[in-house]
């Protein structure tokens, strides 16, 4: 009897080794900077797939194979770890909206619309909730992010069509279809009773009308579009 409890006791820590959270860390030597881009990784994929509400530290934590309390050594809370990936989202759309260098300033905007949405579309939850925070979002670091999502995505416009600096009126026609952009994706995360190619062809044709309709009211706006007509449409002589 003394045998099998001495026995017994012995085995615990082998029992706790074979966990699988624990099990995991046994295995794999990561360093700080690998073990935490792995937990924003893990939340990431949460959050692209369920509200960020919806989504607990434990939640996390489970996908990284790791202890809530390493989580919480990371990130301190659910509402920096949401920041973290959020941020890494917006980093890794940067790199996707690297401006194509080749064809006409149309086909490189289509080409940035169609990746944009190829993000948008595989963060699908966590970016809804994000476009439809509250005010207090807005001021805040979520907000920040999101600003800068929207500073990306006009820097890449101006770069497809060319535009160094654009005038006010340019500035307004751009970020009033960058909002039409943010609208017409919720709907469409909602709905999907239009293929996104449709949708994608939808938003430039409407671009391409703003910016027509903004040419007759300033001249610089009327050069750009015939340009981009131009470029579109190429050259009889």
């Amino acid at each position: 009897m003394a045998d099998r409890a001495a026995t017994g006791g012995a085995r615990r820590p082998n029992t706790r080794e074979r966990r699988p959270g624990g099990a995991r860390q046994g295995r794999r030597r990561l360093s700080v900077d690998e073990r935490r881009d792995e937990l924003i990784e893990a939340a990431l994929e949460l959050f692209s797939t369920r509200p960020p509400e919806d989504v607990s530290i434990d939640d996390v934590a489970a996908a990284a194979g790791a202890s809530r309390a390493l989580v919480y050594h990371y990130f301190g809370g659910k509402y920096e770890l949401y920041l973290a990936a959020l941020g890494n989202a917006a980093r890794k759309l940067a790199v996707l909206l690297e401006p194509p260098t080749e064809g006409t300033p149309i086909d490189r905007l289509r080409i940035s619309l169609e990746r944009y949405f190829d993000f948008v579309e595989s963060h699908a939850a966590g970016f809804t909730a994000l476009l439809r925070g509250g005010p207090a979002d807005r001021s805040g670091e979520v907000g920040e992010i999101v600003d800068g999502i929207r500073q990306l995505l006009l820097g890449r416009i101006l770069s497809a069509m060319e535009v160094e600096t654009p005038t006010p009126v340019l500035r307004i026609t751009l970020r009033s279809w960058m909002a039409s952009v943010e609208t017409a994706g919720l709907d469409w995360l909602e709905n999907r009773d239009v293929t996104r190619p449709e949708l994608e062809r939808l938003l430039v044709d409407q671009l391409i009308v703003l910016l027509h309709v903004a040419g007759q009211h300033t001249p610089d706006i009327a050069e750009l579009f015939d340009r981009l007509a131009e470029a579109e449409l190429g050259t009889t002589d």
